[in-house]
Parts: structure tokens; C-alpha cells; sequence
């Protein structure tokens, strides 16, 4: 579930070999890990390690990189440039690492956020609650069979980030589609005029939300089913489809994301893609 990369440089060329190793364990379901990636802040960003950094209204600061702007900081003026200045700078080194690592050469970059706030100790309804085990879905944003593709940072000084990762896609969408019910018709029309969602959503991301929200909804599933416990130490970096590798995030404050999105056919291997696999589970075109 966890690959070890020995990479200590956010821009390339990478040994070939190692290129060959990162790409086939991504697209196969597993983590990535960069223990020897820090992404280091300069001395005066310390002051952005601390909780009051955010408005408490999200879960995290987000930052639009095409336009600049900034969400759900509770900063102003020069304080919140220098704020967004760093998010970029993680975002942009996160963007060449995975150009100059994988071969994917038409990536969108989405938004990249700053997650300050401790994970444990937040209140939230089930379904939002991502201590739980779940693959990520978006309700907003129809992807159709589009990927999720998520590299993190932890820059806390001191704590890990604590997650589960969970048992393979697959075998979770075998034992949860049977759960899922019909499709509504005209569901995904009427969201999209009403502005719900950008656009309508396809058949995949109706399955993909149903996932998702089964999963979390079955305590008999969160609490036995197989997973991995890790710890991303202070200082280090992960890479993970975070629409195929199911995952819980229980612990710790500090880290950067930068969110990425692709098509399958940019892969090496797409009968590995969430899409294909629900696919042919369901013996249905889902997008």
C-alpha cells in the first residue's frame, strides 16, 4: 500500500527505473512516500503554523493559482500575500515533481490548499467526516471517469499525519454496489440549472458519490474492515489517485495539498481507473 521513493529533490530527471516503479505503484492503488522530501518553509512563514491562520468556516485555505485568489483565511493585507505566496510555492513544486516524475503530460492543476487545523477534536456530520474511510468524490464538480490525483505535504514541526489506508478499490466496490440504489432521473439535469453542480453529472459521479457515502455510513465497515496505519512524518511528502485508494485522515495539522486531475487515457494502465473498474462491475457505459 505505501511505496518508498528515495527522491530528495522537487525537480528532476529521476532515474528511469525509478520513474517505472512510481508510475506502475500509483496506478496499481498504492501511496507514494517521499521521506526525504521535505517541503521547507522560509523563516518568516512560521507564523503560519497556527490554527487562527484560517476563518474556521472551512476545512481549509484554498488558493486558485490562474487567478490568485485566496479562500477561508482569516488573514488581510501583507499578511495573506505572504500566506498565499507560500501555498503557491508549494503548489507550483508540486506540479514540476509530478511532471518530471510521471509521464502524464496533460494535467490540470486545480486548487492548492493549506490545511492549519488540527484534524482530531472537529465536529462534523458523518458523510463529511473524513476520519472515515472513503475515496474521494466531488458533489460541485462532475468529473466523468475523470482522475484524482493528490500530493501532500506535512510541515508541522513536530506532530505526523495520521491516516488509514484502506483494502483495494475493487474489493470495495464489489461489496458496496449492490447497496447503492437507482439512479434518479433528471437528478443531475436539475442540479446542474439550479447551479448545484458545474455542470451535469454523469452516471460515474452519481456511483462514485453513492460510494462514498455508503462507505462512511457503515460503521460495520469503518471499524472492521482491513487497513493500513500510517504516519507521514514531520517533513516528508505522499502522492495517491485518491478516487481508487480508499483513505482516512485521523490526525495532525500542518499539511499542504495540491490538488491534480487527468484523463485516462493518460494512463499506462486506465483498466486500473475507478470508471473502468465500476465499468465492468456493472456492465454499464458510466460516462
Amino acid at each position: 500500500m505505501i511505496e518508498e521513493l528515495p527522491i530528495a529533490d522537487w525537480r528532476g530527471p529521476y532515474d528511469t527505473g525509478l520513474k517505472a516503479r512510481a508510475l506502475a505503484a500509483l496506478e496499481a492503488g498504492s501511496v507514494l512516500y517521499f521521506p526525504k522530501l521535505p517541503f521547507r518553509l522560509l523563516e518568516a512563514e512560521g507564523e503560519f503554523l497556527d490554527a487562527r491562520v484560517a476563518d474556521g468556516k472551512a476545512k481549509n485555505i484554498s488558493l486558485d493559482h490562474t487567478s490568485g485568489k485566496m479562500q477561508a483565511s482569516s488573514l488581510t493585507g501583507e499578511r495573506a500575500a505572504r500566506l498565499a505566496a507560500m501555498i503557491e510555492r508549494f503548489g507550483a513544486s508540486a506540479a514540476a515533481l509530478v511532471h518530471d516524475l510521471l509521464p502524464y503530460r496533460d494535467v490540470e492543476r486545480a486548487r492548492t490548499s493549506f490545511r492549519p487545523v488540527q484534524v482530531k477534536g472537529r465536529s462534523y456530520s458523518r458523510i463529511s467526516d473524513d476520519r472515515l474511510l472513503h475515496i474521494d468524490a466531488f458533489p460541485s464538480r462532475p468529473m466523468h471517469g475523470r482522475r484524482i490525483l493528490r500530493f501532500f505535504a506535512n510541515v508541522a514541526p513536530n506532530s505526523p499525519r495520521h491516516w488509514h489506508v484502506g483494502q483495494p478499490f475493487e474489493e470495495f466496490a464489489k461489496a458496496f454496489l449492490p447497496r447503492v440504489g437507482p439512479h434518479l432521473p433528471g437528478k443531475s439535469w436539475l442540479y446542474d440549472k439550479l447551479g448545484v453542480t458545474r455542470g451535469k453529472r454523469s452516471l460515474y459521479d452519481e456511483l462514485m458519490l453513492s460510494l462514498h457515502d455508503a462507505g462512511k455510513l457503515d460503521s460495520d465497515f469503518q471499524s472492521g474492515s482491513p487497513h493500513q496505519d500510517v504516519r507521514f512524518a514531520p517533513g516528508t511528502c505522499w502522492l495517491v489517485f485518491t478516487d481508487q485508494v480508499l483513505h482516512a485522515a485521523l490526525g495532525g495539522e500542518f499539511a499542504l495539498e495540491q490538488t491534480f486531475h487527468l484523463d485516462i487515457d493518460q494512463m499506462a494502465a486506465p483498466e486500473r481507473a475507478p470508471l473502468r473498474v465500476l465499468e465492468r462491475l456493472s456492465g454499464k457505459t458510466l460516462a
